[in-house]
C-alpha cells in the first residue's frame, strides 16, 4: 500500500491502563482484518495518559506493524476525547470503533461490513446481554438509555455503546462537530443517514478492572443529557411555578391557622418551609449551572486534545 492511499478500513481504539488486553486485541484484529488487507487496513491505537505499560505496549507493536498507529495523549483527556483523537487522525473509507477490554468482538467486523455492503452508512452494536457485569450497572444503564431517549430531541438508540462501523462521510461529519463535552453515540445519531443495529452479547473484560466508575458514568450521563436535551431546564421552570403556587397556599394556611386559633408555632412551620424549599432551588440552580458551565467550557476554544507522540504517522 503506498503512503499516501487510504486504507479500506480503520480501527480506532481509546486506551487507558490496558497494558494486559493490547497484545491479544492486536492479534484478534489483526486476524479478522487480513481478509481485508488486500485494500489495505490499519490499527489506531490512542493512549489516553495512561500509568501502566500501556504505551510501551503500543511502541512495541509499532514497532512490529507499521500499519499500527500510536497516540499518546499528553494526559488524561478521558474516553470520549480520546476516541475522538482517533477519530480525527485516522484515514479509513470504513471506520470501526472499538474500546481495549475486548468486551466487544472484533470479529463481528465481518458482520458489520456485510450490512453496510447493503447501504448503511453505520453500524452499530445492540447489547442484548451484558455478561460479567454487577447487577448495579446494568440497571443503571438500562434506566439511563431509556431516561436519555425519553427527554432527548433525537431519538439514541437504547443499550447501545460506542462500538459500531462508520461509513468516511459520516466520519467527515462528525468531525465537524466541534463541541467540547462530547458523547459520540449521541452525536453519531444527531447526524442521520443511515443506520441499523446489530444485536449481539457483550462479554466479560478480557483483563484488568473496568474504569468506568460511578462518577465517570454520571459524568457521562450529564455529557449525553445536557447535549442533547433542554428538558431539565424546562423542568426547572415549571418546578419552580409550581412551588411557587403550593407555598403561597402553605403561607395562607399556615396565616389562617394562626389568626383563628392563635397558636404561635408559626415560626417553626416557616423554619421548616424554608429549608425544604431552600433545598429545592439549590437544585434548580445545579441544573441551569450545568449548562452555563457547557457554555464556558466552548467558548474558552481550548484545543480537545494535545498529543506527546504520534508514531508511524501517515
Amino acid at each position: 500500500m503506498s503512503q499516501q492511499a487510504a486504507p479500506l478500513i480503520s480501527v480506532v481504539v481509546p486506551c487507558y491502563n490496558e497494558e494486559g488486553s493490547i497484545g491479544t486485541l492486536y492479534q484478534r484484529l489483526r486476524e479478522t482484518l487480513q481478509r481485508y488487507d488486500v485494500q489495505g487496513t490499519e490499527i489506531v491505537l490512542v493512549d489516553d495518559g495512561s500509568n501502566d505499560n500501556t504505551w510501551q505496549s503500543i511502541s512495541a507493536l509499532c514497532n512490529k506493524d507499521k500499519d499500527v498507529i500510536g497516540l499518546r495523549l499528553s494526559r488524561n483527556f478521558g474516553h470520549q476525547v480520546a476516541l475522538t483523537c482517533g477519530i480525527e487522525n485516522c484515514r479509513g473509507q470504513r471506520v470501526l470503533i472499538i474500546d481495549a477490554d475486548l468486551q466487544d468482538p472484533p470479529e463481528l467486523l465481518h458482520d458489520m461490513m456485510t450490512k453496510m455492503d447493503a447501504g448503511y452508512d453505520v453500524v452499530y452494536g445492540h447489547r442484548i446481554e451484558r455478561k460479567g457485569e454487577s447487577f448495579f450497572k446494568r440497571a443503571s444503564a438500562w434506566a439511563f438509555y431509556r431516561f436519555l431517549n425519553k427527554l432527548s430531541e433525537v431519538p439514541i438508540p437504547k443499550d447501545v455503546g460506542d462500538f459500531r462501523l462508520m461509513s468516511r462521510r459520516t466520519v467527515d461529519a462528525l468531525k465537524q462537530m466541534p463541541e467540547r463535552v462530547r458523547f459520540t453515540r449521541g452525536m453519531v445519531s444527531w447526524l442521520g443517514f443511515r443506520q441499523v443495529a446489530l444485536d449481539y452479547i457483550r462479554s466479560p473484560r478480557f483483563a484488568g478492572k473496568s474504569h468506568y466508575s460511578v462518577h465517570a458514568m454520571l459524568k457521562l450521563a450529564t455529557a449525553g443529557l445536557t447535549s442533547f436535551s433542554t428538558q431539565p431546564l424546562r423542568f426547572a421552570l415549571w418546578l419552580g411555578i409550581g412551588l411557587t403556587f403550593i407555598s403561597g397556599v402553605i403561607l395562607f394556611g399556615i396565616l389562617l391557622d394562626w389568626l383563628l386559633t392563635g397558636r404561635d408555632d408559626m415560626f417553626v412551620a416557616m423554619i421548616g418551609f424554608f429549608l425544604l424549599f431552600q433545598g429545592i432551588q439549590w437544585i434548580i440552580l445545579g441544573i441551569i449551572g450545568s449548562y452555563i458551565g457547557i457554555i464556558l467550557r466552548e467558548t474558552k476554544i481550548r484545543p480537545l486534545y494535545l498529543l506527546d507522540d504520534h508514531l508511524n504517522k501517515k
